[in-house]
């Protein structure tokens, strides 16, 4: 808006005059009213079929209807091929190139897939669970198994109970955060009950797209929801608990499908399955070791304190049946052989004395594998001691077998039963 008098845009509002908003120019103090049509208007310009051409409004004049005809004239068939010609002129425009990259084409196109894709969703339809938290608690599996009974997607879920109720412990916070609604009713009897049948009854307002509903509640008053929905049109599950069973039954075929509560489990995935074996296996050979290890112990302690020959054992190992035993006469002859280095007893000569041994087995069957039980035998016919009370006296360690283990002259190879000794200068 300008003033009238000098075109001058700076002007404020100066009362009220014939119930119209007076104003007062800043510019040249003339006083005028607010114009019917607002003067930014006049210069506007209208834009033709194409979306270019630009023509004033002060210079349009109106246009006849047929401009070549006598107004005298006008008949009913040229009013018809007026139509046609004004037909095929907007058929023309609505197929050139420039009306097709337009943005009224684009945003024609764009409300055309809102409405389809709005029409498919309701083709396609959702699943519904209504669940009694005060009736029936449903776990993530028990529920995983309802999801996979219907046949439309499950995406909405509610849930109902008097949430302030100790009994109900923390199950809203499970229930929310495997998204649940959760609507609280008050304390009373089958309170929840009428909430789920009051807003299931009219569930299709709010979910127009619903063509399957779980009603999960052993309360035998839900049956007039189940009844209600299913004159709607809908495909109805009730859902039940029957001790550690979960009963659902399709009320629109009578088919029941049973799950056990009692028997869901997760299952683990084969990397977890193969590690939990890997673990177990391990678990076992330490056992397995730990207990071969107290047998040889056992084994020895019991040689030492009763001083048995094993040779004459009736029940001998296998591994010992194929080591031949050194006669007494060898043993004599080792012992007259080794009399001044038994007298002067130290480390060094008891490595030399059981590297003696050794060879004079392996002498004799070059295939024979010596265990520490055997070799601690034939080092007791000549010391007349126990291996491990001689190396309690030399202070070698505690026992004969945790002696041959450190000691760098032999080795100790462990053998199906007990361990075999090896000379490391082999």
């Amino acid at each position: 808006m300008k003033c009238p008098r000098c075109e001058s845009t700076l002007y404020r509002k100066n009362g009220r005059r014939n119930d119209k908003q007076n104003y007062l120019c800043k510019n040249c103090g003339k006083q005028f009213l607010e114009p019917a049509l607002p003067r930014s208007l006049e210069g506007e310009l209208l834009a033709n079929s194409n979306g270019h051409t630009k023509v004033s409004i002060t210079e349009t004049t109106e246009v006849p209807l047929v401009k070549d005809l006598p107004e005298a004239k006008i008949t009913e068939k040229s009013l018809s091929s007026f139509s046609l010609t004004l037909a095929e002129e907007l058929l023309q425009t609505i197929l050139s190139p420039d009306w097709l990259e337009s943005a009224t084409f684009n945003q024609f196109i764009q409300k055309f897939q809102q409405k389809t894709e709005i029409k498919h969703q309701l083709e396609i339809g959702i699943s519904l669970l209504l669940l009694d938290a005060e009736n029936l608690k449903l776990d993530i599996n028990s529920e995983l198994f309802l999801a996979s009974v219907c046949k439309y997607p499950l995406q909405v879920k509610i849930a109902f109970a008097n949430w302030r109720n100790p009994s109900t412990g923390k199950q809203d916070i499970e229930l929310y955060n495997r998204g649940y609604q959760l609507v609280h009713v008050p304390g009373g009897k089958d309170s929840a009950d009428a909430k789920m049948i009051a807003l299931g009854a009219c569930v299709l307002r709010s979910y127009p797209t619903v063509k399957e509903i779980l009603v999960c509640s052993g309360d035998g008053i839900l049956i007039h929801l189940c009844n209600e929905l299913q004159n709607q049109g809908l495909i109805v599950y009730w859902v039940r608990r029957q001790g550690q069973n979960l009963q659902i039954e399709n009320r629109n075929t009578g088919k029941l499908t049973h799950y056990s509560l009692s028997m869901a489990t997760e299952i683990p995935s084969l990397e977890q399955v193969v590690d939990k074996i890997q673990d177990l296996i391990k678990t076992e050979q330490e056992s397995i070791n730990t207990r071969l290890n107290s047998l040889v112990a056992v084994a020895t302690l019991f040689q030492e304190r009763c001083d048995i020959n094993t040779k004459h054992h009736s029940k001998q190992p296998e591994i010992e049946e194929i080591i031949p035993v050194i006669d007494n006469s060898s043993a004599q002859s080792i012992q007259k052989d080794k009399k001044d280095s038994v007298e002067n007893f130290d480390g060094e000569t008891l490595d030399k004395l059981l590297l003696e041994i050794i060879q004079d087995i392996q002498i004799k069957s070059p295939e024979t594998k010596l265990s520490v039980s055997k070799l601690g035998s034939e080092l007791q016919k000549i010391t007349r001691k126990s291996p491990n009370s001689i190396i309690k006296e030399l202070k070698l360690g505690s026992n004969f077998t945790k002696y041959l283990e450190s000691s760098p002259t032999f080795t100790l190879k462990a053998s199906s039963k007990e361990y075999e000794v090896i000379p490391l200068c082999e």
